[in-house]
């Protein structure tokens, strides 16, 4: 087990024990957890979870859903064990490769379950880009060559009908993203991060309806920091779990 931190999210609300070293929970996972308007009653799945940040912020404003957490790293999984112990949040944790159909279906995992999908992939592919040597944090941050693909389908394979299906993403990989996801997913709404006003987007957060015709929407974004480097009013808020945005 490595060498970890104790840390707190969404203004304390959320406890998180997570490793010193490789990938951290940060603003990307506020910000998807802050998308996502869970009801009492849904079936939620954070797929690569880690050590279960995204989850546990959802879980923490709707107690009333039933979470799962999929992580393949089995000492990430086992902390996100803890961490939903120390957040009183009754997840299941599957350590699994979500990649993997037949170990999906063994997990309980089946097809068409879900009423939400939450995932922050891996940004990189095998051969895109030099791989960090640090094995939890190259394990975090790259797939196997086309597993962005196989990723997206794992993942939307699990929503139901009319169920929603929400990714956080490098900006530049938007195109590629919205090309995968195919004609069984509608109703996007895309909503594009900025480190600041005036600087490109480096994220991008998506949501899609499984099933649905409806068009695409394209939502205000968020900005994150203003001229003094500081956060913004509406990132600050989204921190502290003082706003969402859905």
């Amino acid at each position: 087990m490595p060498d970890t931190t104790d840390d707190s999210l969404l203004g304390g609300r959320v406890r998180l024990v997570q490793p010193a070293k490789g990938h951290r929970a940060g603003t990307d996972a506020v910000l998807l957890a802050a998308s996502a308007p869970v009801k009492a009653g849904d079936w939620v799945v954070d797929v690569g979870a880690s050590t279960g940040a995204v989850g546990l912020m959802a879980a923490v404003r709707e107690r009333g859903a039933r979470y799962v957490f999929v992580e393949r790293d089995p000492d990430l999984a086992e902390l996100c064990r803890r961490n939903c112990g120390l957040n009183g949040v009754a997840g299941e944790v599957v350590a699994i490769d979500v990649l993997d159909r037949s170990a999906r279906l063994t997990a309980g995992l089946t097809p068409e379950s879900a009423d939400w999908v939450l995932t922050n992939p891996p940004f990189l592919e095998e051969g895109q880009a030099r791989i960090s040597p640090d094995r939890g944090r190259a394990a975090a941050h790259a797939l196997p060559a086309g597993g962005l693909e196989a990723w997206l389908r794992a993942c939307t394979g699990l929503l139901k009908p009319k169920g929603r299906f929400v990714l956080i993403h490098r900006a530049d990989r938007l195109a590629e993203c919205l090309d995968l996801l195919g004609a069984g997913m509608g109703g996007l709404q895309l909503r594009f991060v900025h480190p600041t006003a005036g600087k490109p987007a480096i994220r991008f957060l998506l949501a899609a309806t499984k099933g649905s015709r409806a068009p695409l929407d394209v939502l205000p974004p968020v900005v994150l920091n203003g001229p003094d480097g500081r956060f913004t009013a509406q990132a600050e808020a989204l921190h502290r779990g003082e706003a969402i945005l859905a």
